[in-house]
């Protein structure tokens, strides 16, 4: 199903029939992507005295109860709500959800404490002039294992402040990245990142989102997408999601 979009004055086509999903759901048959030192998910049957809602245990329909942090557990996008005192929610904050967006590739560069960063430079050379609305950002090694990882004290890769400052000033008000966090692991409760891309100490940007757990395939190339951000209705900081890139003729 071919689609015509007119943004900025200019007109893409893509194709709906053909989204490319890059979200990480929960799946309790296999090891769930796990990070921030909480136990994994949890999805069993309501029971009601001696009945449990299961089908195949007798009930007429499967009823499950459904236990999970979002930020955790499953792709997820969140708001300023997850920072500030006042618990903003992302529900009511986002209100559009088809976005031009930049999907770039990037390998963590080292720092003499050992930590893997993404610094401005980076994003400044995958960027460069391009106008857009979302940055879908792709670490390397990109592994399969990343849908699986367990996160916590590892210590993984995460953006500089001085990058959240960049794409802030550049006008992207969606950053989606396939790490747990856009900061440091264990940073003392700073979220340099965080504060820089919402502009804590400024005009706090409402309308902007992070979407964390993210993973893209490899055979996915770089280059320019139209993004379909959709999140669960949950009036909360931050709500289970289901990124979908669509392939621009």
């Amino acid at each position: 199903m071919i689609a015509t979009i007119k943004h900025n004055s200019r007109k893409y086509e893509i194709d709906l029939s053909k989204p490319i999903d890059i979200s990480i759901s929960i799946d309790i048959d296999k090891q769930n992507v796990n990070a921030w030192y909480i136990d994994d998910p949890k999805i069993l049957p309501q029971e009601f005295g001696s009945q449990k809602m299961k089908v195949s245990e007798g009930a007429s329909v499967n009823f499950n109860n459904i236990q999970f942090n979002p930020h955790s557990h499953i792709t997820h996008t969140e708001c300023a709500g997850h920072i500030t005192e006042k618990v903003h929610s992302v529900n009511e904050n986002l209100n559009q959800f088809f976005f031009l967006a930049e999907l770039v590739t990037v390998a963590p560069e080292q720092l003499e404490n050992g930590d893997f960063v993404i610094s401005k430079k980076q994003i400044q050379s995958l960027l460069g002039n391009k106008k857009r609305d979302a940055v879908v950002i792709r670490t390397l090694p990109n592994l399969e294992e990343k849908k699986s990882h367990r996160y916590s004290n590892t210590n993984p890769s995460y953006l500089l402040e001085e990058a959240a400052v960049f794409l802030r000033e550049k006008g992207i008000k969606h950053l989606l990245i396939d790490l747990p966090s856009v900061d440091k692991e264990k940073d003392n409760g700073q979220l340099l990142a965080h504060k820089a891309f919402w502009n804590l100490e400024g005009e706090l940007r409402l309308d902007a989102t992070i979407t964390e757990f993210i993973y893209v395939p490899n055979e996915v190339e770089d280059g320019t997408y139209f993004l379909n951000l959709m999140i669960a209705p949950f009036e909360n900081d931050a709500t289970p999601s289901k990124p979908a890139l669509y392939k621009i003729f």
